[in-house]
């Protein structure tokens, strides 16, 4: 039982606020995590968490001594990996999670070049809109639409994606186009009921612009074939629409009242937990997305 084994326990208890969780994270028992803690204070002299029967808080003491250790940990395991890494393939299995939509039509063939350049890595991909828990669930990475609020991980923008609405010119030769947000209420509007407010559009102005169709669809994509085919406007993500707007299938409407984009993130673990292939996987991603995103390029 070393000084570094207690750090990390004591690391990972504070991230998971409790002896149970740390434990699970570090792989051991609740009552090693709790015996290692205490080494740890015993040595430091002084109480580092606040203990009750279901949670633990940190002590000032505490909160100091974790915030300044962190960054210490960090950079021994960055310089543990770089230095394991130099002369090794990266190789393994490389679990990551991805929103359905987002990662079938973006992730997918960016996942197959980082494939094609590693070919010792193994990549097991799950594209669904459930939120994983990165450690629960046995992830090592995953790609998550909007802000995270989970603070034991690193939370790393990859890109933002604008929010468009469209009609085919089929559809706008029976209906003027609409020039305001406030025009919407008199169109067919093919209704996303993924969105957190299905009925609601956003219009630059917070509270968006109340719609309604006969038409619901729980997929940006179902919703842009039903513009495509002339049966109403559709509120989808650019990286949907990108092609059939360079195409001619469908035309931007209302490009001066739309509301900010919404960011996208990758989550995975701190340095301590991160494998070279996880980081190369990173590394990748950030490199393809950094510049305007090709989905926006033409229109």
């Amino acid at each position: 039982m070393n000084r570094l084994e207690c750090d990390r326990m004591f690391m990972a208890v504070m991230e998971a606020g409790s002896f149970i969780g740390g434990a699970r994270q570090l792989g051991t028992s609740s009552g090693q995590a709790s015996k290692l803690v205490s080494r740890l204070e015993s040595e430091l002299g002084v109480r580092l968490l606040n203990r009750t029967t279901r949670s633990v808080s940190p002590t000032e003491a505490g909160q100091a001594y974790h915030d300044r250790l962190r960054v210490l940990i960090e950079e021994l395991d960055r310089l543990d990996s770089e230095i394991r890494n130099i002369s090794q393939t990266p190789r393994g299995r490389l679990r990551v999670a991805a929103p359905l939509t987002f990662g079938i039509r973006e992730l997918a063939p960016a996942l197959n070049d980082f494939a094609a350049r590693y070919p010792e890595i193994e990549l097991d991909v799950s594209f669904s809109d459930r939120a994983v828990n990165l450690v629960d669930d046995g992830f090592d990475l995953a790609v998550r639409v909007g802000q995270p609020d989970d603070s034991s991980l690193i939370i790393r923008k990859l890109c933002a994606v604008r929010i468009v609405v469209v009609g085919a010119q089929a559809y706008l030769d029976r209906n003027p186009a609409p020039e305001t947000p406030a025009d919407l209420t008199r169109h067919d509007c093919i209704i996303d009921t993924n969105f957190r407010d299905p009925s609601r559009w956003p219009s630059g102005d917070p509270p968006g612009v109340a719609v309604s169709g006969r038409l619901r669809f729980s997929n940006a994509e179902a919703c842009l074939q039903a513009a495509e085919a002339g049966l109403g406007l559709a509120c989808v993500p650019a990286f949907v629409a990108g092609d059939a707007i360079r195409g001619g299938r469908v035309v931007p409407l209302l490009q001066e009242f739309e509301s900010a984009p919404y960011d996208i993130f990758l989550l995975y673990p701190h340095s301590r937990h991160l494998a070279a292939k996880v980081r190369l996987l990173v590394d990748a991603l950030v490199k393809r997305y950094r510049d305007t995103p090709h989905w926006e390029r033409g229109w």
